[in-house]
């Protein structure tokens, strides 16, 4: 008998509260470990009371028995849902043999505020205001208020134009770290729902705010202050049921008071400035003194729009103890200066306990690495002051000081200023980024690699800071596009990321131009609205790519349906702006694509045409439009843009592909797009092969391309039977390659092949980045080809989403190693929406033998290194192979990391 289904989800997450959606999505997986077993129906059950569904009763949905194999992305389709309603539900599964499991656990979803009118509460402010350079103090808002009986429940329904904190009677209210994240404030502001029965009690309660500038009017990019508005407002909602039922709602409104904080300015790229001295005492506490508290301003009502929060919210992730004791500098006036090094590259603050006179006044300083002085190195923040201060209050037993609205990205805290390291007792890194689930695992036994996919998931939480973040240690922090579409798939399979990238396609599409443009980030900071045109190339396709990637991976076509419009509008406009079909023709348009960016150019090798680049990438954008309309079978689209799919591979080859299959500019980018994106005829994919491979070899196997050519490169080569070629690349350690930062002790990737060499030091500061998503996107090769776990490559909807899934691992051949192996152990997990894959394969003994998991409900073709392929379903499968001239002794690994202070 089946064990009853696990795992239940709603909207990918795991009894959300607060949603807007009307239509909520229901997944489960199947808890069955038979072979070969797979879900043939499915019974789920909703009710308005938990306990009506203990009797088997569903008031507001009873599906019956469903004759389907589908366990995700379930639609629910019972009574219409109102406002603040919560809906219990479960599932049982029926298995090959129409036998029922038992019920699933209960689990639950909760609506938010789904009408306008829902809202009662006004916007309120406070006078304080900076200017465009000169921030401003943060305001603490309290409301009083008295509950004449115990709580049966409690929701605090909250938004700001900036940055909030919640306090209620006296204690943190939230569990999550500067909401409400980052929208076009202009259009939208996202809402977040709490839970906050436990916090409230019969008699007296206060609920009371802090309000930051954050992404409404502090610094975006390397711009001033104030671009969406001149100060922070709040709003705020806290409904109440009563331990009788009755009702009570307390709003922000003309009743909430405010004061000054002791955080005397607060920045999100700048840093915070806190005065101990002018803490407020427990001031969210019953029974506190507001004397010389001002009355809030309450703003004119407003037409932003109100959207619930339906992805994972900034959380702390993780905290880092210091390596070693910290290094010790003279300061000015004879001050010491302390540099701490975490151990690795973050995003996030730090929580620092001292003991220090009242007045003393201590900066914090930031960076990603020390120069060979053993200094901080700050040129690559560019203008980001990176800086804290603290001024003590001399409490007795010690202090702490923790930023509360700022972000730093760093390896390395310095702390000056009159103070010892013994006052100092203790510094902790705290590891800030959106609290995605990890699904994907990579291990294999080569140190380098293994430490390398770890860099790749480090950046990925650095990075994704409620959108996909560019420098996030930087004057730049913005959602770029071109990273975005290049690490998808990666962190597809390192995290669950759909309902991000639900959330951050929804700030693209906002931000598309009304001629159907894509600008090359998204939200686009007011000061760049006037500037900003089409992204180009590789950055703007990320409006097709990145809902393509995440439909493939968990099956969304709800993700599909929503921006389809948007990237029709996209693909049309380049048609409409480019006659020829040569996308950024100079003669059509001055403004160019993105190029290479970072690429290493030298005598021999000029860079990509932006034409060229540009072109590819809208050919192959174009067919996969065609096949995003194919998916509800909208059979005049899909056959409208693969027919402009194939005149733009047209116009393509006659402008850059030679008749013996050269391309135009001989770059290495150049021919892994042509090859990656099918841009060539059968009888020239030889000739660009060989092309490619003599430059490759004629600079002692070393790669020129960067983030639009290198996340295909392994891929061209594995393919057109050039493994050998893939994997000297992969394991060169010399710069440029993916290990030479891995071998200089990085924990996060580099924004640039040589950011930092033994030779030249530093690379160009203007764009240095130690913490830069783009090389992730090499994790893919790693995980499919490798390590052999990938997509069924078949396009069918009912093989999406891993419901079937390619194994093929390709490890390096004896013959291409004459020396030994180089690896000889691979394994990858993944936790899809369907259920855990497993891939295990180890070469000992002359046998590469081969390890799979698959889960309920799914299959998988494998195919083995010889050639030999197997279709399996569920269940545990190996599968040995005898290999011809493998030597049993591996190429020593290198095993040890130089960890350089930079």
């Amino acid at each position: 008998m089946p064990g009853a289904p696990k795992r239940l989800r709603c909207e990918y997450l795991e009894n959300p509260i607060g949603i807007d959606e009307l239509l909520p999505r229901l997944s489960w997986w199947l808890d069955d470990e038979r072979p070969a077993e797979i879900q043939t129906a499915y019974h789920i059950i909703a009710s308005r009371r938990a306990e009506s569904l203990e009797d088997e009763v569903g008031d507001l949905w009873d599906t019956g028995r469903v004759e389907s194999s589908a366990t995700c992305q379930i639609p629910y389709a019972g009574r219409p849902l109102t406002s603040r309603q919560r809906v219990w539900w479960k599932v049982r599964a029926f298995d090959s043999d129409g036998i029922g499991s038992a019920w699933s656990r209960v689990g639950y979803f909760e609506t938010g505020l789904l009408e306008r009118d829902d809202w009662r509460a006004r916007w309120i402010s406070t006078p304080l205001m900076g200017g465009k350079r000169t921030p401003v103090q943060v305001p603490a808002l309290r409301r009083a208020f008295e509950l004449p009986q115990a709580v049966e429940s409690a929701r605090l329904y909250i938004t700001a134009l900036g940055v909030y904190d919640v306090e209620i009677n006296g204690v943190r209210a939230i569990d999550v770290e500067l909401p409400p994240g980052w929208t076009d404030f202009n259009r939208r502001v996202r809402y977040q729902s709490f839970d906050v029965t436990r916090f409230l009690r019969q008699g007296e309660n206060v609920l009371g705010v802090l309000l930051g500038d954050g992404w409404y009017c502090g610094a975006l990019g390397a711009h001033d202050r104030q671009q969406y508005g001149d100060k922070p407002a709040l709003l705020a909602q806290l409904d109440i049921v009563l331990a009788d039922g009755t009702p009570q709602r307390y709003c922000t409104d003309e009743l909430w008071k405010w004061q000054r904080s002791a955080i005397l300015y607060s920045d999100l790229i700048h840093g915070e400035s806190v005065d101990a001295r002018q803490q407020l005492g427990v001031w969210s506490a019953p029974g506190y003194d507001v004397a010389g508290w001002s009355v809030v301003d309450v703003l004119p009502r407003s037409e932003i729009a109100l959207n619930a929060t339906m992805s994972p919210p900034l959380r702390v992730l993780e905290r880092l103890d210091p390596v070693g004791a910290p290094l010790r500098r003279k300061g000015e006036a004879g001050n010491q200066r302390l540099i701490y090094d975490l151990g690795r590259n973050i995003v996030g603050r730090v929580r620092v306990k001292l003991s220090a006179p009242r007045g003393t006044l201590l900066q914090l300083r930031y960076a990603e690495r020390v120069d060979e002085h053993g200094e901080l190195y700050t040129a690559s923040l560019r203008g980001a002051a990176a800086r804290d201060l603290y001024t003590c209050a001399g409490t007795p037993g010690g202090e702490v000081f923790e930023p509360r609205f700022t972000l730093h990205g760093f390896q390395h805290v310095e702390i000056s200023g009159p103070i010892s390291a013994q006052q100092i007792e203790a510094l902790v890194g705290v590891v800030v980024g959106s609290a995605l689930t990890e699904t994907g695992e990579f291990q294999c036994d080569s140190t380098l690699l293994h430490q390398l996919q770890s860099n790749i998931q480090w950046t990925q939480r650095g990075a994704f800071i409620d959108i996909p973040l560019t420098g996030p240690q930087r004057d730049e922090r913005l959602g770029g596009t071109g990273q975005a579409q290049v690490f998808v798939r990666s962190a597809a399979f390192n995290m669950d990321v759909a309902a991000f990238f639900g959330k951050w396609l929804v700030d693209l599409t906002d931000a598309q131009h009304a001629d159907g443009s894509v600008p090359v980030v998204a939200p686009v900071p007011p000061a760049l609205q006037a500037g900003v045109g089409d992204g180009g190339g590789a950055c703007a396709d990320a409006i097709v790519i990145c809902p393509w990637t995440v439909y493939r991976c968990c099956g969304d076509r709800r993700i599909l349906e929503r921006h389809f419009d948007a990237m029709k509008a996209y693909i049309d406009n380049i048609e409409t702006r480019f006659p020829q079909l040569i996308r950024s023709d100079r003669a059509a348009e001055a403004t160019q694509p993105l190029d290479d960016a970072l690429a290493l150019h030298d005598v021999r090798s000029d860079a990509t045409s932006p034409d060229l680049i540009g072109t590819a990438f809208f050919c192959y954008s174009a067919k996969l439009l065609a096949r995003i309309a194919g998916v509800p079978g909208n059979v005049s689209d899909l056959e409208r843009y693969e027919g402009l799919a194939q005149r733009v591979r047209a116009a393509f080859r006659r402008r850059f592909v030679t008749p013996d299959g050269r391309l135009v500019g001989e770059t290495q980018t150049a021919y892994v797009l042509a090859l990656y994106f099918a841009l060539l005829d059968a009888q020239e994919i030889d000739q660009a092969v060989a092309a490619l491979v003599r430059d490759l070899e004629g600079r002692g196997v070393q790669l020129t391309t960067s983030m639009v050519g290198a996340p295909y490169l392994l891929h061209v080569l594995s393919n057109n039977d050039r493994l050998d070629l893939a994997y000297q690349l992969l394991l060169k350690t010399s710069a440029p390659s993916w290990l030479y930062a891995v071998t200089q002790g990085a924990t996060t990737l580099w924004e640039r092949w040589d950011s930092w060499t033994e030779t030249a030091g530093f690379a160009d500061p203007a764009r240095n980045s130690f913490n830069h998503a783009a090389a992730g996107a090499l994790g893919e090769w790693l995980y499919g080809t490798l390590a052999g776990l990938d997509l069924d490559p078949d396009l069918a909807p009912a093989r999406n989403a891993y419901r079937r899934a390619r194994i093929q691992p390709r490890p390096p051949r004896a013959e291409d190693f004459p020396n030994g192996i180089p690896i000889r152990f691979a394994s990858a997990a993944l936790d899809s929406v369907h259920g855990r894959f497993e891939v295990n394969w180890e070469i000992t003994g002359g046998r590469f033998v081969l390890r799979v998991l698959i889960p309920p409900n799914c299959s998988a073709k494998v195919i083995l290194p010889d050639g030999e392929s197997h279709e399996v379903v569920a269940g545990r499968h190996q599968f040995s192979v005898v290999l011809d001239a493998v030597m049993d002794e591996a190429i020593p690994v290198l095993s040890e990391i130089t960890h350089l202070a930079r």
